[in-house]
């Protein structure tokens, strides 16, 4: 399958890769929701486990999320050039670089997970921290060929495969929880297996897909080139560097809520996984922003690109309203659906109210980051990404803790950061895409 982006009506393709993308995402955060649940069913304790080790090991894996996104990128820059050969060679020594890379990965995180857990002070849920995280970054390899083989199909237009794989695996998900935890009483042990084994699966089918493409020529054709792995790298670094911040900034966040307890730390947890229920359809329309650019930008259809921005904020901002308007009127009840802790449902329900509201400027951050990656501009990222998952939550938060003030005080800050980043992003984005329009213009 190989879907022309450089061709058709922009809200058609939009939609087709959208669509399929909001329902594989939708199934993967499952995965998460699904695992609070059943830790809900063991302690507070492996609750609170399960929000510190998302932090830790998405910091794991953001470096293949990241590198991940740089394949799309290039993979479709080549075949919006009409250059097989070139996408082919590109796609084969990114499966290479995903394996070395995802080794690198576990071990690094394996080394640094005792000192992250450390920090935090609180020894009431460490064990439990440990037992899950320890396990599940043996399967860091999993998680990085899933994202390589996915970031290739997106490439070529396929976003369904993704979908219809995690469909099952989120059923099988929660299959295998109910077995280790109900009936082997493996407690948190038993959810990060039951992931792991779920996530290999989604890889091999991947693979598969992949292999059914015209990216696939055979690994007999495979030649190292070193060239090709430093322009990963290069246009994977910011990404990466994006995506690792988002994660050490839920680290950071925990690090600052942790003195309120472990029910503060649990209900920050429960309610990252129900927003990011709510955030899938911006997922979507980053996976299919990047896709669409990419293609077009290689086709040199620079015409074509600042329609999809917009079109893809348009559609975003309808899907947070929706999103804002049910945290106003269900948080209770959404948090009550996985923990039945008074206090935990109180506090996941006054994140989800202050800090939801953020979601119209993660559409713009989500939209712009996916132009700035597809038209190969992706340096920017890193900057903004160190100031708004770092640099400002420690000024805004430590300030807030000196003063005092609230848990509350900490969300609203929050909302602060994230919106400024949104307004720069923005600015920066729509001063880049002058730059191919002018080329255009000039041919």
């Amino acid at each position: 399958m190989h879907l022309d982006l450089t061709q058709g009506i922009i809200k058609e393709h939009m939609f087709k890769l959208a669509v399929p993308a909001v329902i594989g995402y939708f199934f993967h955060t499952m995965f998460n929701v699904t695992d609070t649940f059943f830790a809900g069913f063991i302690s507070t304790q492996a609750l609170a486990a399960l929000s510190l080790s998302a932090s830790v090991f998405f910091m794991v894996l953001a470096i293949g999320v990241g590198m991940s996104e740089a394949v799309t990128s290039l993979v479709g820059n080549a075949l919006g050039k009409k250059d097989l050969v070139r996408a082919q060679h590109i796609a084969l020594n990114a499966m290479v670089f995903a394996i070395f890379l995802s080794i690198l990965l576990s071990i690094a995180g394996i080394l640094s997970v005792p000192y992250l857990i450390e920090a935090l002070g609180d020894p009431s849920y460490v064990q439990e921290t440990l037992d899950y995280i320890n396990l599940i970054l043996y399967g860091a390899v999993f998680f990085m060929g899933a994202f390589f083989f996915n970031a290739m199909l997106n490439a070529v237009g396929d976003t369904k495969a993704f979908r219809n794989v995690l469909i099952v695996t989120a059923f099988l998900n929660i299959l295998l929880d109910y077995v280790f935890i109900m009936s082997f009483d493996m407690k948190v042990q038993g959810i990060a297996l039951a992931t792991i084994i779920s996530e290999a699966i989604v890889m091999l089918y991947l693979m598969y897909r992949v292999s059914q493409t015209k990216l696939w020529c055979g690994l007999g054709q495979f030649k190292y080139d070193s060239k090709v792995i430093k322009e990963i790298a290069k246009q994977g670094l910011p990404p990466s560097v994006n995506m690792f911040m988002m994660a050490f900034g839920m680290y950071i966040i925990t690090y600052f809520v942790a003195p309120f307890g472990k029910e503060a730390v649990a209900a920050f947890g429960i309610g990252m996984r129900i927003e990011q229920i709510f955030l899938m359809p911006v997922i979507g329309l980053n996976i299919a922003t990047l896709a669409i650019v990419s293609q077009n930008n290689g086709a040199k259809a620079f015409g074509r690109i600042l329609p999809t921005v917009h079109l893809g904020i348009r559609y975003g901002w309808v899907m947070s309203t929706v999103g804002v308007s049910a945290f106003l009127l269900f948080a209770e009840f959404f948090s009550s659906l996985l923990t039945s802790d008074a206090l935990v449902i109180e506090q996941t329900a006054l994140y989800l109210r202050i800090s939801g509201v953020a979601s119209y400027a993660f559409v713009v951050i989500f939209i712009y980051i996916a132009m700035l990656q597809g038209i190969g501009k992706p340096a920017v990222i890193m900057p903004v990404s160190i100031y708004r998952q770092v640099l400002a939550p420690v000024v805004v938060f430590s300030t807030l803790a000196w003063l005092g003030w609230s848990i509350l005080s900490l969300w609203l800050g929050l909302d602060v950061i994230i919106f400024s980043s949104a307004l720069f992003l923005w600015w920066y984005g729509e001063k880049k895409l002058e730059m191919p329009m002018e080329i255009k213009n000039d041919d």
